[in-house]
């Protein structure tokens, strides 16, 4: 018996068709991540707006505030009477440091909920997702399940908010109904800087994590000429410059008191001036 012969047809271009080994255009309107590599990988070249963007990372409060500023400050510039709501943060975030990205804390409003109280962290979500008077919301919720993922996916969507959802390490074995997935690290002995993987977009797989510059061009400015100072120093004194050592963990955050605090405070009052 004979078998038939496959015969090779081209698939036709169909505007409204994506095609699984290309980068997806956006269907919602799309927010800058302040990162052009970042713009880059990402469908419709930013955040999307009406979406849930989710965020995966070994250990809450670390990276996440290089991550989103950028964006929060866009939208807070185009919409300046609008709210940042903060569901579930690990710490406060210090408004020096936020402030020298060109965000206004008068407009974030923080809600904390119980210690394990994960309905109410759920419910507080929404409630922002709903609200009028709100732009963006960011969620930590360590406890949330797929279920809950999906419902304020939907939520994002229906009230067409900027949504961020932090969840641990360990969520990224379950099934995740956002569009956009990512997993965010610290990258080792570079200070500042921040490896974004993205496990999940519309589009192929990306081979490579993208590697951001989360500090502020002020900062950078500053930190670059400490170490030149430094180096011009050792040159004198005629002392081999350090040897860096490996590490497989982000550096720990500085208290309010630390050395780079004082360092954002006088950039924050650089731009105020």
């Amino acid at each position: 018996m004979l078998s038939p012969i496959p015969v090779a047809r081209a698939v036709p271009d169909l505007a409204h068709v994506w095609r699984a080994g290309e980068l997806g255009s956006a269907s919602l309107q799309t927010v800058d991540t302040g990162y052009a590599a970042l713009n880059h990988v990402l469908p419709g070249g930013g955040w999307p707006q009406g979406a849930l963007v989710e965020v995966l990372q070994p250990q809450a409060g670390l990276h996440e505030w290089g991550l989103v500023v950028p964006a929060l400050a866009c939208v807070q510039a185009a919409a300046p009477d609008l709210l940042t709501v903060l569901v579930g943060a690990p710490w406060l975030p210090f408004g020096p440091a936020l402030g020298a990205r060109q965000l206004n804390m008068q407009r974030l409003l923080s809600i904390h909920g119980k210690p394990g109280d994960a309905p109410s962290l759920l419910w507080a979500t929404r409630e922002a997702l709903q609200c009028a008077d709100v732009h963006s919301v960011l969620a930590w919720l360590p406890d949330a399940r797929s279920a809950h993922v999906r419902r304020l996916q939907i939520a994002a969507h229906a009230h067409n908010k900027l949504l961020f959802v932090f969840r641990p390490l360990r969520a990224q074995h379950e099934s995740s109904p956002a569009p956009l997935r990512l997993l965010i690290e610290g990258a080792v002995n570079e200070a500042g800087k921040l490896l974004v993987s993205v496990l999940k977009r519309r589009g192929p797989p990306l081979a490579a994590p993208v590697l951001l510059d989360t500090r502020p061009a002020r900062l950078a400015a500053l930190l670059a000429a400490s170490r030149e100072r430094a180096r011009r120093q050792r040159e004198e004194a005629g002392i081999p410059a350090p040897m860096l050592q490996p590490s497989l963990v982000s550096p720990p955050v500085t208290s309010p008191q630390g050395p780079i605090h004082a360092l954002l405070d006088r950039i924050a009052h650089l731009d105020h001036h």
